[in-house]
C-alpha cells in the first residue's frame, strides 16, 4: 500500500512489491506505525512545559477516557488562551481494549511525530486521533487527506470500479443514519469472488455533513484507486475502503 505521491509510480513492480510486505510484516510485528500522520502548521507552535503543552496532556487523558467505552471521545481542555480540543475514534468493528490499546499509540506517537504543533492528526488501521488549537467539532475536515492502494489490478477496471462504488455508496447512506456513522458490508462479484467495504465518519458531524464527506471520498476514488484490487480514502473526518478480502471483525 503507498501514498499518492507520485514518485512512487515510477518504481518497478518488484520494488513495489517488496516494499509492501515489508510494511504489512512490519505492521503486524510493531503494531506501533501509523499509517500516516500530519502536523499542522496552520495553527501554529508551542513550547513544552507550556500552558498549551498542559492543555494537551489533559485532553489526552480526557480521551483516553471517553474513547475505549463506545469507539469515539471528544473534548477540549485548558483556559481560554491555551484552549485545546480534540477527538479520537476507533474503526467500528474493534473491540473497547483494542481502541484502548490503539489510543495509547497513536497519544504517544503523534506527541513524537508533532512535539510542537498545536494541531495535529495521526491514524492508524484501527483508530484515529485528532487535536486543534481551534474548536473543529462538526466541521468536514478538508485540510488533509491521502490514498492507500493495493498495488494489483483487476482484471476487468470498468465493473469492478462500478461495484466498488456501487458498495461504498450503499454503505454511507446506511453510516450518516446510524448513530455510530460507521458501516461495513460485503457484496458478490463474479464467480466466488467477494467485494468488502468499510466506510466511518468521525461522531462530531451532523449526519448531513457525514454524508457529504463519504460522497468526496467516494468520487475521489476514480483518480486514487482506478481498477485497483484495494484502496483506501482517509481523511480527518472520514474514512473508506474496499479490500478483496475481509478485513474487519464480523
Amino acid at each position: 500500500m503507498h501514498t499518492h505521491h507520485s514518485s512512487y509510480n515510477k518504481m518497478s513492480s518488484s520494488f513495489k512489491i517488496g516494499v509492501l510486505l515489508l510494511f504489512l510484516f512490519v505492521q503486524m510485528v510493531i503494531g506501533a506505525n501509523p499509517l500516516y500522520h500530519f502536523c499542522s502548521t496552520n495553527s501554529g507552535n508551542f513550547t513544552t512545559y507550556s500552558p498549551y503543552d498542559q492543555s494537551l496532556n489533559k485532553l489526552l487523558g480526557n480521551l483516553h477516557y471517553k474513547t475505549p467505552p463506545n469507539g469515539f471521545g471528544m473534548s477540549s481542555a485548558g483556559p481560554y488562551q491555551a484552549q485545546t480540543f480534540g477527538l479520537s475514534l476507533c474503526r467500528g468493528d474493534v473491540s473497547s481494549e483494542v481502541c484502548a490499546s490503539c489510543f495509547v499509540n497513536a497519544s504517544a506517537e503523534i506527541r513524537k511525530r508533532c512535539p510542537n504543533n498545536k494541531a495535529a492528526t495521526i491514524w492508524y488501521d484501527q483508530c484515529l486521533l485528532k487535536y486543534s488549537s481551534s474548536n473543529f467539532f462538526g466541521q468536514i475536515d478538508n485540510e488533509f487527506k491521502f490514498y492507500l492502494l493495493n498495488i494489483n489490478n483487476v482484471s476487468d477496471p470498468t465493473f469492478f470500479n462500478l461495484e466498488a462504488k456501487r458498495l461504498l455508496t450503499s454503505l454511507s447512506n446506511t453510516a450518516y443514519a446510524d448513530p455510530r456513522m460507521y458501516a461495513a458490508g460485503v457484496i458478490d462479484l463474479e464467480g466466488s469472488k467477494k467485494l468488502y467495504g468499510l466506510v466511518q465518519c468521525t461522531r462530531d458531524l451532523s449526519s448531513g455533513n457525514c454524508k457529504t464527506c463519504l460522497d468526496n471520498a467516494i468520487s475521489d476514488l476514480p483518480s486514487c484507486c482506478d481498477g485497483k484490487e484495494g484502496g483506501r480514502v482517509v481523511g480527518g473526518s472520514c474514512n473508506i475502503r474496499y479490500e478483496t478480502y475481509p478485513f474487519v471483525n464480523a
